[in-house]
């Protein structure tokens, strides 16, 4: 793949499957089922994830899903659902972002409703990103940041096989002016994919 190429102009597939996923880009029409599932997990996700502070109205999350839409297509962002294979139902969302197309560094972000924890449907669509960003955008780095204080989510870059390098200490500012530390997670093309 060469590092010439505008992303703009990469062509690759806007979706694949696991055992018991399908991971896909956004559509429009996503909203309702999404806000959902927000609804569902706000409890767990509001500590870690901002948009979940504050319930989005059901017309916010589908504007959200046509400007994640636009941004597929753009290449700057790749927000990706995760749907069960066998009914199509929105489990979560995921995908890569905060990505350099130059180094091809990309960062795997991801959330399951809460109904649906547990079963490491996070841990296979890791897996699946994983391999989405080497065999398709030719990945020679894939992060996963996360709040140092988020057990779960830390657990999956573990299971998923990515190594700890570090954690950033007082990295970011939350909005009640709280400091807090990210871990970072990593594979490396060549080491570990």
């Amino acid at each position: 793949m060469s590092l010439n190429v505008d992303p703009i102009m990469l062509e690759f597939p806007e979706q694949f499957e696991t055992e018991r996923l399908i991971v896909r880009a956004t559509r429009p029409g996503d909203g309702a089922e999404l806000n959902a599932a927000i609804r569902e997990s706000q409890q767990e996700l509001a500590p870690f994830m901002p948009f979940a502070r504050v319930l989005p109205e059901p017309e916010a999350t589908e504007k959200l899903m046509r400007q994640k839409r636009l941004e597929f297509l753009g290449r700057t962002d790749l927000m990706m659902l995760m749907t069960d294979r066998e009914t199509g139902r929105i489990l979560g969302a995921s995908g890569l972002h905060r990505f350099d197309w130059e180094a091809r560094r990309f960062e795997i972000g991801y959330w399951v409703r809460t109904s649906f924890a547990g079963r490491g449907l996070v841990t296979e669509a890791v897996h699946g990103l994983t391999r989405f960003a080497a065999d398709e955008l030719g990945a020679n780095r894939v992060e996963i940041r996360c709040d140092d204080r988020n057990v779960r989510s830390a657990a999956v870059a573990v299971r998923a096989g990515f190594a700890l390098e570090g954690v950033l200490r007082s990295w970011r500012r939350e909005e009640d002016g709280t400091l807090v530390s990210d871990k970072v997670f990593a594979k490396i093309r060549g080491v570990d994919f």
